[in-house]
Parts: structure tokens; C-alpha cells; sequence
């Protein structure tokens, strides 16, 4: 095989050699080449081509509104589950103490328990002195109130009522004679009274809410000891009806309010005389008041302005009609950090026996009666909160008052130991207020308050046994919820009386005799003490500065008081 291959190779090596190898000349060789006849191809040419078709696309109309199905997932009520128990509440609380001086003091109290639709009760009430006040008639007095209440409390409306019954008792001791007789000087007020409230509280926004209430007072004077001389005691029957209506559309809230008052007043017999200078008094007093208004709010309730009217027919001795404005803009600035406001205002005060004892119960009983007319109440101020437990309000008011109640001491009826009423009006009264007040939740909690009164009378000096600067503290701290600490002071300045005749320290002034009544401090503290939820004791002592000022012109006060007793809750 091997061989083989030699062999191969060389006979191709010599054949490649000579294939390549050319000669130097070409020999050309002549003779005939047949060509073959060409034949016709009996086939057409023809273009073959592809198809391909093209996919028509249809896109359908869309639906304006397509219909779908939700299916809404059961939730099941939550579970709220109170890791503390509400605090037990107890229906009966009484109050027993005695004080110096022989002063006795006695209250009751029953409320109903949580009730989502019914509440009710009842207080009683009595406290008395039998103490005297050193160089002074006999200042004995007592004071005894009770008072039931019930309510209905329904979605759709709530309904409440209550009756009430007051009877004091007093001396016009304001006489530096303490040999005088008790029975001459005493005086006994009873004061009987109901009302009633329904309120709507309907949520659709498309209908009115209303409310609609009626008030009733009889009020009385001691009754004269002799039988012939009953009629010769001053009755009041006093009764009111007062309605509210409201709608709510959108931003704003229209309202009207309706007040009808009327004021019986009888002092004897009308057209006859006790004595010559004793008359009696009949007085019929009727007002009627319209107050439309209209209140908006904007900026996320930020901004809230109020505009209305007061259009008020008094039919007292003579019948009057008055149109009283009704306006007020505030906003609320930084979270209600600051919440300016600015505002008009005015109104008829009906002057009754009854609120007139309450400002002066040493009043006697044959006063004439008038209505005070604010005829305009220019006020403004700045209030808010500095933080969580800081609140301010800073305030300045400037008015016109027409039949001011001053109260002056009564030479003519009395012995200067009673007070009559006179009538004044106030051309511009001022009043600058400021007050603050601080609260850490139920545990500290105090106030503070100061005023500054400025008077120009028309016919007096000055506005009789008002003040012109008065400041008002109070507070209470509560320590572990077993010791409670109370505190009340009272500070006035510029107080000052007329007299009918000049004595020590008085001076004259416009024609008029005035004495300073003096620096008035009133301080009050109490303690008490809680033994458990139910029992508990406490101690009050009352005008601690011992400072026998003079609330009324030649009427003392009671000194330094003590006072003690328990509490119970069952």
C-alpha cells in the first residue's frame, strides 16, 4: 500500500508539471464544428406572485355607561371593650354643718343615674344666722330654697321643667341702734315659680328647628301683721313666653326670636293712701321683642358674622317702640390662638321687685318700676388660647343707658335703714375687662378677673354703691383626690354713697352729699376632706381678712365666720 502510494504521487506531480508547462507556439488546427439546431420551449413565461391577505380589524362603539355590580361586604359591629368601669354614680348627696354665730346649714340633693332618655330631681336648701353685728340692729336672717326638675330627652326633640320655691327672711339693720325690736325691722320675701322648655332637634337640613318655652313668678312681701292691712304688701305676678325659630341653608343660619314679658306690680290699693306719705302702686308692665337675624360663616368656620335687629314695643306707663341694633363680626386666627371680634349691640331690661331684692334685698317695698334701655353697646376685645390649659379674654365696651337702678338710703320712708330706687341716665359707661384663666384637667383649676367701671350720669355725681375697679380670684385644687382646696376673693375700689345729710368723712360735690364707702376685700377659704366616695368633711371660713366692710352705706357685713360639717353620698 505504501508503495502504491509513491507511485501515485509521482505520475501526478509530473502530470501537474505538464499541464502548467506552455509551449513557446500555438499550432492552430482547421476543420468544421457542428452546431446543433436550437429548439422553441412551448412555455409561456408567467409572473408567479404571492397574495397575502390583509386582516380587517372592526373596533366596536365604547359604552357611555357601563353597567356594573358591587357587592357590598358585611362588616359586623365592632366590639368596644371599656377597660375602666364609668365612675358609680350615687342619687342622694347631703350636706350638715354648723357655723359661728349660730348659723345652721342644711342641703339635699337626689339626682336620677345615666339615663339616656329621662333626668330628674330635687334641692333643698336652708342656711341662717342668728348673729349680730356689734353696734347694728339685729342682722339675724335665713334662707331656704327647694327646687324639683325633670327632662325627656328623644332624638327628635327634648322637653324640660321645673318648679322652684325661695323664702327669705331678713332685718333692715344698716341703723346704729341695737336696742331696736326685731318685728319692726324684719322682712320676708316668697318666691314661687315654674317653666318649661320644648326643644326640636330635627337633622334634616331642609326643615326648621324650633324652640318654645313659657316662665311663670309670684312673688311676695311680708305680709302686715294686722288682717285690715293684707293688701298693704307688694305682689308680683310675672309671666313670659319665649319662642326661637332657625334654619340652616348652606352657610347661613336665619333665626327669629320671640320674647313676650309681662309684670304685674301691686304695692296697697290703687288711688288710696296708707298714710300721707304712703301711696298705692299699681303697675302693669308688658314687652314685646322681635330679633331677626341672619349669622354666615366662612373660611372653615374661621370667619362668623352676625347681623340683625331688635325691634322691642314696651307698654309700661306709656307705650314706647325701640329699635335696637344687632351686629358682630369675629375671626379665628392661628388654630383660635387669637380670635378678635367686634360687635353692636343693645336691648330693654324689664326691671322687676323680685330682680331688684336679689341685687338689694334691703329695698322697700313701695319702688316705682322702670325698664333700663341700652340704646347702643359699642364692644370689642380679644380672646383665645395660649395653650391647652390658658384661656384670655380681653374686652372694652362703651353704652348709652337709659333708667339706670341706683340705690340711694330712704330718709323719707324709713330711718335710713332701707334703700329706695332712683333713676339715672348713663351718657357713657365704659367698662375695660380682663381675664384669664387656667385648668389642669380636674386638678388645679383657677380664674381671675379685674374690671374698670367708668360712669357720666346726667343727674348725679356718680353711679351709687357701684365700683369703679374690681378684681375676682378664685380656685380650687384638687390633691390626690382627697384633700380639696377652695379659694374666693373679692376686691372693689371707688365705691361711694349719697347721703341725705353731711357727717364724718363725707364732702359735697355738685350740690349732692357723698361718703367713700371704702376699700371692700372679701376673702373665703374652704377645705374638705374625702374620707372615701361616700363620706367626706369640711371647714369654710368666710372673710378670713375679718374685714367688716360696708356692702351697702351704713350696713356691715358679718366678721370672720367659721364653719364645719359632713357630707354624705348614698
Amino acid at each position: 500500500m505504501e508503495i502504491k502510494r509513491i507511485i501515485l504521487s509521482v505520475i501526478a506531480s509530473v502530470w501537474i508539471v505538464g499541464a502548467f508547462a506552455q509551449p513557446d507556439h500555438v499550432i492552430n488546427v482547421e476543420g468544421e464544428r457542428k452546431v446543433e439546431h436550437a429548439s422553441r420551449i412551448p412555455i409561456y413565461p408567467k409572473v408567479i406572485d404571492t397574495n397575502v391577505n390583509v386582516v380587517t380589524v372592526n373596533y366596536p362603539l365604547l359604552a357611555i355607561k357601563m353597567q356594573t355590580q358591587t357587592e357590598m361586604e358585611k362588616i359586623n359591629p365592632a366590639s368596644v371593650k371599656i377597660s375602666e368601669k364609668l365612675p358609680q354614680l350615687y342619687n342622694s348627696y347631703i350636706k350638715l354643718g354648723i357655723g359661728t354665730e349660730l348659723m345652721p346649714l342644711g342641703e339635699f340633693y337626689y339626682n336620677s343615674e345615666r339615663s339616656r332618655k329621662f333626668v330628674y330631681g330635687a334641692h333643698i336648701k336652708h342656711l341662717s344666722s342668728l348673729g349680730y353685728i356689734s353696734g347694728y340692729a339685729p342682722a339675724s336672717f335665713d334662707r331656704t330654697s327647694s327646687m324639683i326638675y325633670g327632662g325627656i330627652n328623644e332624638k327628635r326633640y327634648d322637653l324640660t321643667g321645673q318648679v322652684d320655691y325661695a323664702n327669705r327672711g331678713l332685718h333692715y339693720y344698716a341703723i346704729p341702734v341695737d336696742t331696736i325690736s326685731k318685728d319692726s325691722i324684719a322682712q320676708r320675701y316668697s318666691d314661687l315659680g315654674f317653666n318649661v322648655r320644648y326643644r326640636s332637634h330635627i337633622k334634616d337640613s331642609a326643615k326648621v328647628n324650633y324652640s318654645i318655652g313659657a316662665t311663670y313668678r309670684n312673688f311676695l312681701s311680708k305680709k302686715p301683721l294686722a288682717d285690715s292691712l293684707r293688701d298693704w304688701r307688694a305682689r308680683e305676678n310675672y309671666i313670659a313666653f319665649a319662642g326661637n325659630v332657625f334654619y340652616k341653608l348652606n352657610k347661613e343660619t336665619y333665626a327669629l326670636d320671640i320674647d313676650v314679658k309681662n309684670n304685674s306690680y301691686k304695692y296697697g290699693i290703687a288711688d288710696s293712701s296708707l298714710t300721707a306719705i304712703d301711696t298705692g302702686l299699681v303697675l302693669n308692665n308688658t314687652i314685646v321683642s322681635l330679633k331677626p337675624t341672619i349669622t354666615t360663616r366662612l373660611k372653615d368656620n374661621r370667619f362668623a358674622a352676625k347681623i340683625g335687629v331688635d325691634l322691642t314695643l314696651d307698654a309700661h306707663n306709656k307705650t314706647s317702640f325701640y329699635i335696637y341694633p344687632i351686629a358682630e363680626v369675629k375671626y379665628s386666627m392661628f388654630n383660635d390662638i387669637f380670635i378678635p371680634y367686634l360687635g353692636l349691640r343693645g336691648g330693654l331690661k324689664q326691671n322687676t321687685f323680685r330682680t331688684l331684692t336679689l341685687t338689694n334685698e334691703f329695698i322697700l317695698p313701695n319702688i316705682q318700676l322702670k325698664n333700663e334701655s341700652t340704646s347702643i353697646d359699642f364692644y370689642g376685645g380679644i380672646k383665645g388660647t395660649l395653650s391647652k390649659r390658658v384661656n384670655f379674654n380681653v374686652s372694652a365696651s362703651f353704652a348709652n343707658v337709659k333708667n339706670q337702678a341706683l340705690f340711694v338710703n330712704d330718709t323719707l320712708y324709713a330711718r335710713g335703714n332701707a334703700f329706695s330706687v332712683i333713676y339715672d341716665t348713663i351718657t357713657t359707661r365704659t367698662i375695660i375687662e380682663g381675664s384669664v384663666s387656667y385648668q389642669m384637667m380636674e386638678k388645679l383649676k383657677v380664674d381671675g378677673i379685674a374690671r374698670y367701671y367708668s360712669y357720666s350720669l346726667l343727674n348725679n355725681s356718680y353711679a351709687w354703691n357701684l365700683p369703679q375697679l374690681q378684681f375676682i380670684l378664685r380656685g380650687s385644687y384638687n390633691l390626690f383626690d382627697k384633700f380639696l382646696v377652695n379659694v374666693d376673693l373679692k376686691l372693689e375700689e371707688g365705691r361711694k354713697a349719697l347721703l341725705t345729710k353731711a357727717e364724718e368723712g363725707s364732702y359735697v360735690e355738685n350740690g349732692q352729699i357723698i361718703k367713700d364707702l371704702g376699700f371692700l376685700a372679701d376673702a373665703n377659704l374652704g377645705l374638705e376632706y374625702r374620707y372615701n366616695k361616700r363620706i367626706s368633711a369640711f371647714f369654710q371660713m368666710n372673710n378670713f381678712a375679718a374685714q367688716r366692710y360696708k356692702r351697702w352705706y351704713n350696713a356691715p357685713v358679718h366678721g370672720f365666720q367659721v364653719m364645719g360639717g359632713i357630707t354624705f353620698r348614698f
